[in-house]
């Protein structure tokens, strides 16, 4: 015949001694800090119970969560540019705000016929030319992933390298722009990160009120890179 056994509960839904597991499991199966123990006699089961000891409680793992994409880097200047031509191609403009150390700057500008392409890049050249703090972490944040995909998946340098010509063998849109905007980031300690547009982001936003603003301006300059190379072809890909 099996010992007996004796099952101490000093905290669960109905604490007490159980002789029986089943009963006993029940009580604690799924109640939080559950204390209990199992002893050989009643004497030891109930001499426990008198003095259980303190409640341990299990440390808790903290999992770090990783920073949110868009995070500030420490002393830096922070960028943020959009770009849009009106029917594209049609009338267009960029939009820029610069924030450093308290200050905030805002540019814009807008051409007679361009592309939506062609403005995001604008505004992000634009922004680094007129760039005072050059020594210092600059991040740009744009919505267009042809930008920041150009940038940091090494697109625009390997199309330069092949004479702007794409893995397709097609020629790459822009060349004019995208040889400035490559000029401009050499020697800069810069990133470019993807945003959301349209989604609550107040200089996101800011952007694209200068950028459409300026698109709808009077007496708009020429695009010269598209109006001599682009005009009459197809409108790039929306950004």
């Amino acid at each position: 015949m099996a010992n007996k056994k004796f099952y101490a509960i000093a905290s669960g839904r109905k604490p007490g001694i159980y002789t029986v597991w089943p009963e006993a499991e029940a009580q604690v199966k799924g109640f939080p800090q559950a204390r209990f123990k199992g002893f050989a006699t009643r004497e030891e089961a109930e001499s426990w119970m008198a003095n259980p000891g303190p409640v341990r409680v299990a440390a808790r793992k903290i999992t770090k969560k990783p920073p949110p994409a868009d995070i500030r880097r420490e002393g830096g200047v922070e960028i943020y540019t959009d770009g849009g031509a009106l029917n594209n191609p049609g009338p267009g403009g960029y939009g820029v705000v610069q924030t450093y150390a308290g200050e905030r700057k805002e540019l814009t500008g807008g051409y007679r016929l361009t592309t939506n392409n062609r403005m995001e890049l604008m505004g992000c050249i634009v922004a680094l030319r007129q760039l005072e703090y050059k020594d210092k972490p600059i991040t740009i944040h744009s919505d267009s992933s042809y930008v920041v995909n150009g940038i940091t998946k090494g697109w625009a340098k390997n199309w330069r390298k092949n004479g702007w010509i794409k893995a397709d063998k097609k020629p790459a849109l822009n060349q004019d722009l995208w040889a400035k905007l490559l000029e401009l980031t050499q020697g800069l300690d810069i990133v470019f990160k993807w945003v959301k547009g349209h989604a609550g982001n107040p200089l996101n936003e800011r952007c694209d009120e200068l950028a459409v603003s300026s698109a709808r301006g009077a007496d708009l300059p020429v695009d010269t890179g598209y109006e001599r190379d682009g005009a009459g072809n197809q409108a790039d890909a929306p950004s």
